[in-house]
This record gives C-alpha cells, structure tokens and sequence, in this order.
C-alpha cells in the first residue's frame, strides 16, 4: 500500500493516514471492521509460521487470499479461525488487478462454505463500483471445517471440554 516502503508501515483507510499496522489493525478492530490479505506465493513460509497465523487472527484478519501457502501456515490460519483461500489458477491479485485499497465481502463463509469449496469474493473500488471475483476455500477436510465455524481450534476445544 505503501509503494517504496517496507517494515511496519500502512495506510488506515479511510483517512489516508500512514501508521504502523498494529495502530491500523486495532482502529480496525474498533471500527468492527474485519480484515482481508492479499498474499502471494507460499504465504507464511518462514521460521515463525506458527506465530504469523497467532499474529493475523490478533490484528483482525478474518481471510487470506493467497496464491498457494506454505502447508503447515495454512493449517495454522484455519485452526486460528482464519479463511485460507487460493485464486483460481493463472490468478493473483496482479491479474485481477487488485491493489488492496479496495474493500471486500466474502460471500457464504456461512453454512454454505465447504472443503476446497468455490467461493465469491465481492471486491468494491474506491470509486464504488464493484465485481465478483473466485477462489478457493483452503479448508481441506470436514475436520478443518468444524474447527472453522468454532472460530478455531481452542474455542472448539474448549465448547467440548464445557459439554463434559
């Protein structure tokens, strides 16, 4: 968002107001606004994959739409309540011309949303118009969904331990 930049830095929208992602995310947060990622190839590869799936669910990121992930990170999202979805093949946020200045509404994350399922994904511009775009759900099997829709593996975890 920050073209030339690198480190901590973003833009919070809809001020325009440059600030450092954790100030963003919990504005965000304030606001109820979920957040979206917009990832590349192998999203969340690196040492600290177990602590970079803690850190999205911790800013306020809901989804990720990547164009493939690092296999144990993308476990790790869905077990932190976090939506892993890939573009269609030949996709990425290039092709489809997505900048990350727009807003985003993940259609059916409801009862309808399923393993390796087809999801819509509503994109609205800065100028208000606005289009659908697919994906994939990268929640792989029946297990992953369940803990899913518990907003994770612990809250799932714990409603067991609660039902004795």
């Amino acid at each position: 968002l920050l073209v030339g930049k690198e480190g901590n830095a973003t833009i919070h929208f809809p001020t325009g107001e440059e600030t450092s992602i954790y100030d963003a995310s919990a504005r965000y947060r304030a606001a109820g606004t979920p957040l979206v990622v917009l990832a590349g190839k192998l999203y969340g590869a690196g040492s600290s994959r177990d602590w970079a799936a803690k850190g999205a669910q911790l800013l306020g990121v809901r989804a990720v739409i990547a164009e493939s992930f690092e296999r144990i990170h993308r476990s790790n999202l869905v077990n932190m309540g976090v939506l892993p979805m890939c573009f269609r093949s030949g996709e990425t946020a290039t092709t489809l011309k997505l900048t990350g200045r727009e807003t985003y509404e993940v259609i059916d994350m409801g009862a309808s949303l399923r393993p390796s399922g087809d999801m819509t994904i509503r994109v609205t511009s800065e100028d208000g118009s606005s289009r659908d775009i697919q994906a994939v759900a990268r929640i792989d099997t029946p297990e992953e969904l369940v803990a899913f829709r518990h907003g994770g593996i612990l809250p799932y975890v714990l409603r067991q331990l609660a039902k004795g």
